[in-house]
């Protein structure tokens, strides 16, 4: 009898690295569930298309921003089979002088962008640790380890992510599961278009000319990486899907893609160090099995 296909759950999966990471997924012969919000309106064009580009595909309704939507979307797939792969891609960011965004704007990303990897992961992870297997990948950003000017509060999310990431990839690894970061540096795939302003105007007002430079930052770049010779938003794909199909103890913890901006070299110096508390805790034991 023939091995089943993995079966891989993508978050996010209306455009982007998501949107690609289905049919990528789906090519190489995974059973592949995309989520994405509002299947029915403005993404019922995105679903059909993906869902007609391979018959591995199903497009599910999930907003992972949402505790019931999440439950209900896994529920669903759980139903059909086991998840071996589950890729946290969704994500939203807004750009603008980090004393603007209001209290509501920063728990909108938040929520999105770390909140809602933990609502998946839960779903997921009871599962995986029954079977002894699993991956989760989650997709952070260059900014999840330095702090850009007018980025704060997604940076703050992508803080957020790696510091969770970080702790689970040792804590379910003694189950033969494990969490893998990809942190993508800038990429035109319309997440800086997708953003939201300041809610404070009033603050904006009080920074004079400076509150003008993230809006022209951000169309600069956004120019730039639609020009030719631009990051491809393919590496991403094809990072995630190396990293699914490495042999399990191999992966590193983090995977820099694209523009790297130090953050490479951050991870190389700084990962030791990071392990080493497992040894200051006298933790090595009861964590055996954890790769680093």
């Amino acid at each position: 009898m023939e091995d089943q296909p993995k079966t891989v759950v993508i978050t996010g999966a209306s455009s982007g690295f998501g949107e690609g990471a289905v049919k990528c997924f789906a090519d190489q012969g995974y059973r592949v569930w995309g989520t994405m919000r509002d299947t029915a309106g403005r993404n019922a064009a995105k679903k059909a298309a993906l869902e007609a580009h391979s018959p591995g595909i199903s497009i599910l309704e999930m907003d992972v921003a949402h505790d019931d939507s999440v439950a209900a979307g896994f529920a669903r797939i759980l139903a059909a089979g086991p998840v071996d792969i589950l890729i946290n891609n969704a994500g939203i960011m807004y750009l603008g002088l980090t004393e603007a965004f209001s209290v509501a704007q920063a728990h909108e990303q938040m929520n999105t962008n770390y909140y809602g990897v933990i609502r998946t992961t839960q779903a997921v992870l009871p599962a995986m640790r029954k079977a002894g297997r699993g991956l989760i990948i989650n997709c952070s950003s260059l900014v999840g380890r330095i702090s850009p000017p007018f980025f704060g509060t997604y940076t703050a999310t992508k803080h957020a992510l790696e510091g969770y990431s970080q702790a689970l990839r040792y804590e379910v690894a003694k189950f033969g599961i494990d969490v893998a970061i990809v942190q993508p540096g800038p990429f035109g795939t319309g997440l800086l278009g997708s953003g939201k302003p300041p809610a404070h105007s009033e603050v904006l007002a009080s920074y004079g000319e400076l509150a003008g430079v993230p809006a022209a930052m951000g169309a600069n770049f956004a120019q730039m990486l639609q020009s030719e010779g631009a990051p491809d938003p393919q590496w991403v794909v094809d990072a995630y899907l190396k990293l699914a199909e490495m042999p399990d103890g191999e992966r590193p913890v983090r995977t820099v893609v694209g523009i790297a901006w130090g953050v490479d070299e951050m991870n190389r110096l700084t990962q030791p160090i990071q392990d080493k508390i497992l040894h200051e805790m006298q933790l090595n034991g009861v964590l055996g099995g954890v790769s680093t």
